[in-house]
């Protein structure tokens, strides 16, 4: 067969496949803008030779003015003009400038994506039309796994229609890699970056080195066969080594069990801060550990909490800083054939791979006794917010140095196949099949020193607990310490203790099909489409960390001198939390009181050393332990879905104006099964009929089951309105759901056994049940109204503004609930505290403002100036109490109150949300040179934990400056440099309220220098 290899042109096409399969996606707009596209064919000559000299960011915002303008749902995105131009340093920073998005940030780029404030949980995500999965346990996805030069297209779904895969109360985001038949060209280019970071170059060896590594390859080309054949293939490969070093000022987060709102009221001495004696603040002098703290608990004969009116104080178990060092690795290779066969069938196949690796090496200086109260000494210079937050404490503490080796292997992989084939010049048909898949596996090797009496030599020449005295008037916390020289490692003397843990070991795979119809119509219904949606969901947790521990004291102190002076190494960064702090963070006062030094290291030790040393001695390994394939805290979820929607497009006149849009139903269903594992039991019976439970000795844990199901009805209308040429009015309407993330789906139950001896009735059995999950969690869904008005004056010009109102149904609230257990053949009630998704309705309203544009007509180098801003701004009544000291109301299945707390913390909002997010930026493009200045804003909002959603945890608000220079210095060679972060915008973290500083990670900006070549 005879071939050759060149650009296809499509118009030799125009009566193929094209015609008939693309028309399909393109009829709505095309029948809107017929006279529009008539008058552009008669200057296409010139607007070729426009977009073959527009670059840079003035071309990508002309990408975005195209998107927003020709999409009949109110959508905001941006395309590459070419293959690896997407402007950014990956796809969450590419995601931010778009229009109400914003990021969380982690390791000091953007990781979760959230939509107009509302938070990832909220959103969708679809790679290639295809749901994406993640390592996380939730729906959001991890943006840093996709390389940006791999990516051809990015677009956000504000408003919904039929068609598209349900999930996203908030939106959907859609990621495109490209089709190599569409993109028309060959094209065969290598990019290359260095990545300098300034405080990589403070770090003493770091994992990365000096400087880090980025490059990418891709290869595009197009097949036109004589038999009317056509064959399209994209190759793309990334690899990258780059750090990402990172400084945290750290304490105890309320995830666990670490953080106590402890009594601070001189007139309690029993627990809290005025004690009579040394001691933890939550422990009270007369009863149970852990039970002293803040009782919210409403007492029924005053109906206000039992603490109401004492003051109270929020007391870590720990503080501490952090030095880190990182190593980012990425492999990632992308690929995709099109095929045509003839001009009614388009075949698509693609794949993507991306193998990731994390690695840190981190170096802790640990306050490890932040709530204990010293009598006489930390009440006294106690001073506390209104809010609780603690910003003086003075009281004798251990200090532990610290030594961490962290992992994280995270690969991902996709690959679908889709065909499309036209039937008849008005009917077109497609099936889908994807796969998704991504593992996580996280380990750590752990070591703790700790201060004593006695230095390594038994030489009585410290304290255990030396005076400690802290404050952040600075803006974070910074240390007097008596008595104790940080920086001496043969201080570091008492208890040193290995941890070997597995942490994490989690599978995600999501596997799905789809078939659709596209029948093209005349007249006011311009097109009738539809289609079903099959998918499986299967989250995989192994469960809680497995952990090999163990330790050497001072009563060895030969053998830990020997570990100490063998492990012992100099602090690995200098200017540590430079821009951070005001003066040196730590202190160093003699026993008289007077300064001894002022440092900002401490005593670091090579952990892996010490942890060999360690195992040697003990008769350990150092090896991690597996994970055994069933616990008691697996997480197995299979969620199945059903979809199916109907949908027209419709185009008429009305009053002179052209009206159009879409309208449609979608149905779609859900089943759950969850499997958790727990210690089987018999059911024993004696002579006198007496019952008990026995477990089963020796017995592997029993496999259990329990799910859940929904059916939700999801109408939506989309209209456009179109009052001139250049200008549009839109409006939606839509009803969507965001489901329960796939790690709250759990079934996790235990059972404490009843202790009573004459049990006669199987509800008697069990005294209690622990444990977590919900298998039957049902969705958040909400009703949306949307409406906007856009201004398109010329291809560089855009004023947009929108008007948005959602309408949730669901919160989240404790229920205690009774649960049938099968045991020994028998059914056994019992009563469980869950949490559900409840009727409550709760609302948010917005608005958005988008504005591009271009200074072509000024005169000179000014010419080349334009700009682009978005701003959002929402507000939202919902309510997320914190399950420790929010407002509680517990009840059982008939709505009876059965336990109820009067808070002292303020709820948070939905997940994620923002009021303010903010995206400018100042371009200037002439020739070969283009530069930006970006500004990107949000501010502060309420970020669940992974491992524990139910806490309150803050962001604050941040506000992050970036830049983008490039310069082809020939056609086809161009030079680029990139920063991020520059001016070192740490993030801060709040525990509880949100003036109680719990973290800040400084990071520092980064600056990559790049070079692009084209060879094709």
């Amino acid at each position: 067969m005879q071939y050759k290899n060149k650009r296809i042109n499509s118009t030799s096409r125009q009566n193929g496949f094209k015609k008939t399969a693309l028309a399909a996606t393109l009829a709505a707009v095309s029948c809107a803008h017929l006279t529009y596209a008539q008058e552009s064919a008669g200057s296409a000559n010139s607007e070729m030779l426009e977009e073959v000299i527009v670059k840079g960011a003035r071309a990508t915002i002309q990408t975005t003015i195209d998107i927003k303008r020709n999409s009949t749902t109110i959508v905001d995105g941006m395309s590459a003009n070419d293959i690896g131009d997407m402007p950014a340093l990956s796809i969450g920073e590419a995601l931010e400038s778009i229009t109400g998005a914003s990021s969380h940030r982690e390791n000091g780029g953007a990781t979760e994506i959230s939509i107009r404030g509302l938070g990832p949980y909220l959103s969708a995500t679809t790679f290639n039309g295809r749901n994406a999965s993640n390592g996380s346990g939730d729906r959001s996805v991890n943006f840093s796994q996709f390389p940006s030069e791999l990516i051809n297209k990015l677009a956000i779904y504000k408003t919904q229609d039929a068609s598209l895969i349900e999930g996203g109360v908030a939106g959907l985001i859609a990621l495109e890699t490209v089709k190599p038949l569409e993109f028309g060209k060959p094209r065969l280019q290598v990019e290359a970056k260095a990545g300098y970071q300034p405080n990589q170059q403070n770090i003493t060896d770091s994992m990365s080195g000096d400087v880090g590594f980025r490059g990418s390859a891709s290869y595009v080309d197009q097949f036109e066969f004589d038999n009317g054949m056509a064959l399209g293939i994209s190759l793309g490969y990334e690899q990258s080594d780059i750090a990402q070093p990172e400084s945290e000022m750290r304490a105890s987060s309320p995830s666990g069990s670490s953080l106590f709102a402890c009594i601070n009221d001189p007139t309690v001495t029993n627990r809290g801060y005025y004690q009579p004696s040394a001691g933890d603040c939550e422990d009270p002098t007369d009863g149970p550990s852990n039970s002293g703290d803040y009782n919210t608990e409403i007492n029924p004969d005053t109906g206000e909490a039992y603490d109401a009116g004492k003051d109270y104080a929020f007391a870590p178990s720990s503080n501490s800083y952090r030095q880190n060092d990182t190593s980012d690795e990425r492999e990632a290779f992308f690929a995709a054939v099109q095929f045509q066969p003839n001009d009614k069938t388009d075949i698509n196949i693609d794949y993507q791979t991306s193998e990731r690796i994390q690695a840190e090496k981190r170096h802790d200086l640990n306050f490890a006794n932040q709530k204990r109260t010293t009598p006489g000494v930390t009440p006294e210079n106690l001073v506390v917010s209104d809010t609780g937050a603690i910003t003086n404490w003075v009281g004798e503490t251990a200090i532990e140095s610290n030594s961490e080796l962290y992992r994280r292997d995270e690969d991902y992989t996709g690959y679908g196949v889709n065909v499309a084939y036209a039937l008849t010049d008005e009917l077109t048909i497609s099936a889908d099949y994807s796969f998704s898949e991504t593992t996580r596996i996280e380990n750590q090797m752990l070591l703790r020193t700790q201060s004593d009496n006695r230095n390594v030599f038994a030489e009585e020449v410290s304290q255990y607990r030396p005076l400690v005295q802290w404050d952040r008037d600075s803006g974070i916390r910074q240390y007097q310490i008596t008595g104790f020289d940080i920086t001496d490692h043969t201080l570091f003397s008492d208890r040193y203790r290995a941890r070997i843990d597995s942490d994490v070991d989690r599978t995600n795979t999501i596997e799905a099909f789809r078939a659709d119809f596209d029948w093209r119509l005349d007249g006011a219904i311009t097109a009738i489409k539809g289609g079903v949606r099959f998918s499986e969901l299967e989250y995989l947790d192994m469960g809680p960390t497995v952990r090999n521990e163990f330790e050497v004291t001072i009563g060895e102190h030969e053998f830990l001198s020997q570990v100490n002076q063998t492990c012992a190494i100099e602090f690995p960064e200098s200017d540590f939390m430079a821009t951070e702090r005001d003066g040196a963070l730590f202190t160093i006062l003699d026993d008289q009181g007077n300064i001894a030094k002022e440092v900002n290291s401490w005593a670091t030790f090579d952990t892996a050393c010490a942890v060999s040393m360690l195992a040697e001695h003990t008769d350990n390994s150092t090896d991690f332990p597996e994970m055994p394939e069933s616990k008691a805290g697996t997480t197995d979820v299979t969620e199945t879905t059903n979809a199916a929607y109907i949908m027209a497009d419709f185009d008429s006149d009305f009053m002179s104006k052209t009206i159009r849009g879409n309208f449609g139903l979608r149905v779609v269903q859900t089943d759950v099964t969850s499997i958790g594992y727990r210690t089987p039991y018999t059911i024993a019976t004696s002579d006198n009929d007496i019952l008990s439970l026995v477990p089963v000795e020796g017995a592997d844990l029993e496999r259990v089951e329990a799910g859940g199901d929904y059916t939700e009805v999801l109408p939506s209308i989309n209209l456009i309105v179109d009052l001139r040429e250049d200008l549009m009015l839109r409006g939606a309407i839509y009803r969507g759901l965001s489901r329960p993330e796939p790690a709250d789906m759990s079934y996790q139950r235990g059972f404490t056994v009843s202790s009573e001896e004459d049990i006669t009735e199987l509800d008697e059995l069990i005294q209690n049940v622990s444990g977590d999950g919900n298998p039957n969690l049902q969705p958040l869904t909400s009703w949306s109204f949307d409406t906007a008005i856009e201004w398109y004056p010329n291809q560089d010009t855009m004023l947009a503004f929108g008007l948005y109102h959602k309408e949730f149904q669901g919160g989240f609230e404790t229920t205690r609930t009774t649960e049938e257990f099968l045991i020994d053949g028998q059914v056994v009630p019992a009563d469980f505290d869950l949490t559900k998704t409840n009727e409550d309705a709760s609302s948010l309203t917005g608005f958005e403002v988008t504005a591009t544009h271009n200074f072509s007509y000024l005169p000179g180098f000014l010419s080349g100036f334009g700009f682009k801003a978005s701003y959002n701004y929402a507000d939202s009544d919902f309510e997320f109490e914190d399950s420790n000291y929010g407002d509680l109301t517990v009840r059982d299945d008939e709505g009876n109150v059965v336990y109820e707390t009067d808070g002292i913390v303020e709820p948070g909002n939905v997940p994620g949300f923002s009021d303010h997010v903010f995206s400018g930026q100042l371009y200037y493009s002439v020739g070969e040179f283009d530069a930006s200045l970006i500004y990107k804003y949000r501010s502060e909002y309420f970020q669940p934990y992974t491992s524990n959603g139910t806490r309150l945890r803050f962001v604050g608000d941040t506000g992050v400056w970036e830049t983008r220079l490039s310069y082809y210095i020939t056609d086809n060679v161009r030079l680029s440099l990139e920063g991020i972060n520059l001016f070192d915008e740490p993030k801060r973290q709040y525990h509880y309220t949100r003036d109680n500083l719990g973290e800040v990670n400084s990071y520092g900006p980064r600056v990559f220098f790049g070079v692009k070549a084209k060879f094709l």
